[in-house]
């Protein structure tokens, strides 16, 4: 068995790997690259394997940064079926026509203002070219060994947001493992990840592979950012990650607000791919720790906008509110417009929770850039800033630690990626150090055989 790492690496974006079993090639996730145009560009080059060679794509879970590559890979010719968990399939559903839409505004908006070198701009895919690479998903449960010939594989649930999944491959008593994004072991909705067991290679991820969350209680702050913002008549605008971290936001501001801890003020959530998201919960109540009641709160507790003139609405009401709107590092979406408008008044708060890649408009926030480029406008940026990186979804360094600990015997090689080179490097270090297994961080398009 061979890997070759087409994504992932020196970068937390663009997840691919190669799997060549012998008999088969199988692509584990289909990811797009973000954050520097560099390797945005990525995305417009040809794969260093034809689609049509390829038998078979796994998809550890729905985000863009493992999927959103998929109904390019379809449309250049992949004839083969995708394997995902349910959740994973059905909030793909919702994920993947919302990429194309966005692709396509990308599109026209470089056409009317003439921003692109190329005549017509051209969409990298289409909604439509999404919703036909949704009728290759084939679902499997956790826990169910499929049988693909000389290989098998199970998902073994990685936390982190719903379906999302690790996964074993096994073949001729070899057992690699590929985490996937790694999950909390304390997330207050999704339940912590399986153990690992026997393992002979394993890839993780290292997003946080450098660092260690903040300890304080995320609720606590959460309350006082609310509180403070209110106080001189501010509004919370919160870029948040539709599926996952909207959910959490949404849990906490629900309950300090019934608990009287944060003020009175209204709750909107701005993003029909978050409320949908929100919806999942109640479709997929086995596989989350919230009850009923705390699933229904989610929806009735605050004010969801499905139209633009509702969106529209938010930004003309400039009384104390907060806003929950995707995308989670203001790369596009309804929060570039919110932005916008209350990014430049020092009253209001723009917060960010979890990690921001490199060479996004999140990640210059945080780093106290005094202006961000939106629509082709350099907007300035007078308001508070702050993250919550508590809320993260991914595990930190310690977590990921703890959780190769439950690896029950030495793995032959352990591969990290997903991650930035100091966090990837980092990680590694610390891996050396308390384990002494053989460890390294693979570059774009390295290649490896599993002996």
């Amino acid at each position: 068995m061979r890997i070759t790492f087409l994504g992932a690496t020196g970068t937390v974006t663009g997840s691919k790997y190669l799997l060549e079993t012998g008999t088969r090639r199988v692509l584990v996730d289909c990811g797009l690259f973000q954050g520097y145009k560099q390797l945005r560009l990525r995305n417009w080059e040809k794969l260093p394997i034809d689609p049509a060679a390829l038998d078979l794509v796994v998809l550890t879970h729905a985000h863009i940064d493992h999927s959103g590559y998929l109904p390019l890979l379809i449309r250049d010719g992949f004839k083969g079926r995708v394997i995902c968990t349910p959740e994973t399939r059905d909030l793909c559903g919702i994920l993947l026509p919302d990429s194309g839409f966005l692709q396509e505004q990308d599109a026209a908006f470089a056409n009317r203002h003439g921003t692109s070198r190329h005549h017509p701009a051209l969409p990298l895919y289409t909604q439509d070219d999404a919703r036909t690479a949704l009728r290759r998903l084939s679902p499997l449960d956790y826990g169910v060994e499929r049988d693909f010939g000389d290989f098998s594989l199970t998902f073994r649930n990685a936390g982190h947001i719903l379906g999302a999944a690790s996964i074993m491959i096994l073949q001729d008593e070899r057992r690699l493992l590929l985490s996937g994004d790694v999950g909390r072991p304390d997330d207050p909705i999704i339940f912590a990840p399986e153990p690992i067991g026997e393992a002979d290679y394993i890839v993780v991820e290292s997003t946080y592979g450098d660092r260690t969350h903040p300890t304080g209680d995320a609720a606590e702050i959460l309350a006082a950012i609310v509180n403070r913002t209110a106080g001189r008549g501010g509004t919370v605008v919160i870029p948040a990650f539709a599926v996952g971290r909207a959910q959490t936001l949404l849990y906490h501001l629900i309950r300090l607000k019934a608990a009287g801890r944060i003020r009175d003020l209204p709750i909107f959530l701005d993003s029909p791919m978050a409320i949908e998201a929100g919806e999942m919960l109640y479709r997929h109540r086995s596989q989350h720790r919230l009850t009923d009641a705390e699933c229904r709160a989610l929806a009735e507790g605050i004010r969801q906008t499905q139209s633009v003139e509702d969106s529209k609405a938010i930004d003309a009401n400039r009384l104390p509110k907060i806003v929950v709107s995707a995308s989670g590092m203001a790369t596009g979406g309804r929060i570039l417009h919110h932005l916008r408008v209350f990014a430049p008044d020092p009253r209001n708060t723009i917060l960010f929770a979890g990690f921001q890649a490199g060479g996004t408009r999140g990640a210059a926030m945080v780093a106290g850039a005094d202006t961000v480029k939106i629509f082709g406008d350099y907007i300035p940026v007078r308001a508070e800033v702050a993250n919550l990186d508590m809320l993260s979804a991914h595990a930190d360094q310690g977590e990921l630690l703890a959780w190769l600990a439950t690896c029950n015997r030495t793995p032959r090689q352990i591969f990290i990626t997903h991650g930035e080179p100091a966090a990837s490097d980092a990680l590694r270090k610390r891996i050396d150090e308390r384990f002494d297994w053989p460890c390294l961080v693979p570059a774009y398009r390295d290649s490896f055989e599993l002996a």
